[in-house]
């Protein structure tokens, strides 16, 4: 049988074919898009033999029954005919002409999923003779990789690895890593939190490699819900795509585009409306505004600046964020696309968006005061995301909340509350639960291994009385409380030490003048 660890190894050695040649956020496309093919190829050649079996060889009845699988694939696009032409001088074309194929045969499930990978860049591989020395390493590398469903040992295996490696790269890759996926456990955490419900319609804006919706979809056990996304990095798109194949989601929805001045969520010249919104944008986004102001023109050679007139779908009536910190945009985008009787949202946002003042400070009021949406303030800890050690927060939204005037603060960011890695902070399950259990609960302050102060249920006079600056430890205090000092001791203990002071000063003119000095 196949294990995730058999996989795992593969893809490191493949990932050796590229070291020192490629970028790994460039060379992950490679290496997933040919684990893509191997675990196609194989299906195919499983369920074609199955079906051979089961027809005594007769080919049209095995081609009519393939016809209507799941995928298909001709000979001329599998990973074995890709093997036996390893050697061939046009390699990377020939395997280009592959993946095009495989893109046309099952366009409603894996159009262009392929269209930003080519095997054949000279930019990517240099000359020829180096391309094809490394494509023929990297087909090598899984030759003997065996992705037949009857020989994994876990139905979840394949999306788990791809996953994995996702995690890996964006490790590697850096400030550029965080572009494209969002730690695990916090995806988790997000996932529980925004507790998706069955025939919910659950959405990302900022989509990424598709793990936050994953985590968002497993939530429900019978698989009984929908996902939607928007990513506008081409490369990141297609990841997404894959990923949501290999864990058998087909009718996934993920737009490309910018999704503040392009968002695929329209219908009917409307906003599409979701129970259950999950994100990680990125962070305090300069220039977000720059696909509302590439059709305006300048008047006497002024650049004109955002206006709420621009966006056709009114999402920004509410306060124009500033160009250089686009984290409201995001966030009104997403309000507006969350549903109205009980739309539930999660979003992951740096601390500035809890205090910064201006525009921002207005937009925060107006979602706060005149709508009664913020439903959670999460505190996590720093250096948790790849490519920043900052901290961030969660903000939770609700749409039901009714005569709810208060707003639930949660210090997830203290010692012990955490593990402290090597390069990065990881948060465990038991910090998930204490987390989610205070969110359920909606309590103050839960003990969390022997402390307090980890929660606050703040009102929302509260919140007016602090101008609405949601800085947590305004309302959750982690300072600990001084004993009260008690100024007549202290007056007896200065007494007698000054007493004391003049016993040695009389002793040592003493001895000073026994010595003669």
């Amino acid at each position: 049988m196949t294990t995730k660890q058999d996989v795992e190894k593969v893809l490191w050695n493949a990932c050796d074919s590229f070291r020192g040649k490629i970028d790994s956020s460039r060379y992950k496309d490679y290496i997933l898009s040919m684990l893509f093919v191997k675990y196609l190829s194989d299906v195919y050649a499983e369920t074609k033999e199955k079906y051979q079996k089961q027809y005594a060889g007769d080919e049209r009845r095995v081609a009519r029954a393939m016809s209507r699988e799941r995928f298909v694939m001709d000979d001329k696009s599998t990973f074995e005919y890709l093997y036996n032409m390893r050697n061939d001088a046009e390699i990377g074309q020939i395997i280009n002409v592959a993946l095009a194929t495989i893109e046309k045969n099952n366009s409603a499930k894996l159009h262009e999923v392929f269209r930003a990978i080519d095997f054949n860049s000279t930019v990517d591989f240099g000359e020829p003779k180096e391309k094809n020395a490394i494509l023929k390493n990297l087909l090598e590398d899984f030759k003997d990789l065996d992705l037949r469903p009857s020989q994994l040992d876990s139905a979840d295996l394949i999306g788990d690895a791809y996953e994995y490696m996702i995690a890996n790269f964006a490790s590697d890759a850096g400030k550029k890593g965080g572009e494209f996926f969002t730690p695990s456990m916090v995806s988790e955490l997000l996932a529980r939190l925004v507790s998706p419900k069955e025939n919910d319609r659950i959405y990302d804006g900022t989509c990424g490699s598709g793990g936050l919706l994953l985590k968002a979809f497993k939530q429900i056990p019978s698989g009984k819900a929908r996902i939607y996304g928007q990513e506008q990095n081409m490369q990141t798109w297609a990841l997404c795509r894959m990923n949501m194949f290999l864990h058998n989601v087909d009718d996934a929805v993920i737009w490309k585009g910018d999704t503040l001045s392009n968002p695929g969520n329209i219908q009917d010249d409307k906003l599409m409306k979701f129970q259950c919104i999950v994100a990680n944008p990125p962070f305090s986004l300069d220039k977000w505004d720059s696909g509302f102001l590439a059709n305006v023109e300048e008047i006497k050679g002024k650049k004109q600046k955002m206006t709420a007139e621009l966006d056709p779908y009114k999402r920004f009536d509410w306060g124009i964020p500033p160009t250089s910190k686009g984290d409201y945009a995001f966030v009104m985008h997403m309000l507006h696309s969350l549903d109205d009787a009980n739309g539930r949202m999660g979003i992951i946002l740096p601390h500035g968006v809890l205090f910064r003042g201006a525009g921002e400070g207005k937009i925060r009021k107006t979602i706060i005061k005149q709508f009664n949406f913020l439903d959670a303030v999460i505190g996590l800890p720093s250096n948790l995301f790849y490519g920043t050690g900052i901290p961030a927060c969660i903000l939770m939204f609700r749409k039901d909340r009714g005569t709810n005037n208060r707003v639930l603060f949660i210090d997830a960011s203290g010692e012990g509350r955490y593990e402290k890695g090597k390069n990065q902070n990881l948060l465990r399950e038991c910090d998930l639960e204490h987390i989610v259990e205070t969110y359920k609960k909606y309590k103050e302050d839960i003990t969390y291994t022997g402390e307090d102060k980890f929660s606050h249920v703040a009102t929302l006079d509260e919140i007016d009385e602090n101008d609405y600056n949601l800085n947590i430890p305004r309302y959750v205090d982690t300072f600990e409380e001084e004993e009260l000092i008690d100024i007549d001791e202290v007056k007896t203990n200065i007494a007698k030490i000054e007493a004391e002071l003049k016993d040695v000063q009389a002793q040592m003119d003493a001895y000073m003048k026994e010595l003669g000095l």
